[in-house]
């Protein structure tokens, strides 16, 4: 499978994905096969590498990922794509700086998602973990986090989610209500951070919320 260097590691992004992967599982964020995680090869024609459909993620290596084309059919590797990766094209083909996108499932991103969800989105201030999110720079930022019906039909989710994408430029990530985050970054470490602030901040607001 072809691998694009990182632009600030000598590692392969899949060895970061599989390191996020162990840490994400210890911290409870993808228990047992839940979660997927990818990255971009190529954007012409578009190419995505992404974790195979039911692995668990606390023991990922090298051959547990896939190489997809737009169609989010099997170019390379082993295994099935899990059916939310045309939720991941959708992000790659609507966030012209995504080069890797992590799904997750948490505790306390679900219960929020189904507290908040006739709001339609969890909203985030005043907090200065936020300023570890992508181009954020004071506390006073409020951050939308969409929040989606998850349907289980992915054709259909990845319409909406589109939509969103074009209705919502400066978000950083997208929740299926009682199923998990969608977050992205410029490199697999900085969308890995992102899963890591939203998270910190998932639990703040859920435990002053009770």
């Amino acid at each position: 499978m072809s691998r694009v260097p990182n632009k600030t590691s000598l590692r392969t992004p899949t060895d970061e994905l599989i390191e996020a992967g162990r840490e994400f599982y210890r911290r409870g964020w993808t228990l047992g096969t839940s979660g997927n995680f990818s990255m971009l090869l190529a954007r012409k024609p578009l190419r995505i590498c992404i974790t195979a459909s039911g692995i668990e993620k606390g023991n990922l290596d090298a051959t547990h990922f896939l190489e997809l084309d737009e169609d989010a059919g099997i170019l390379q590797g082993f295994g099935k794509p899990s059916a939310e990766t045309r939720l991941h094209l959708s992000i790659y083909r609507f966030v012209s700086k995504a080069y890797s996108v992590l799904h997750t499932h948490s505790v306390w991103g679900t219960i929020l998602s189904d507290r908040f969800f006739e709001r339609g989105a969890i909203e985030i201030e005043g907090y200065e973990m936020l300023k570890g999110l992508s181009g954020v720079k004071t506390h006073e930022h409020k951050e939308i986090v969409p929040l989606v019906e998850n349907s289980q039909d992915y054709v259909a989710l990845s319409h909406v989610i589109d939509k969103g994408l074009r209705e919502n430029r400066q978000v950083h990530g997208i929740y299926l209500r009682r199923h998990g985050l969608y977050t992205w970054g410029e490199s697999v470490a900085e969308a890995r951070r992102h899963v890591e602030i939203f998270e910190f901040l998932f639990e703040v607001i859920g435990r002053q919320s009770k």
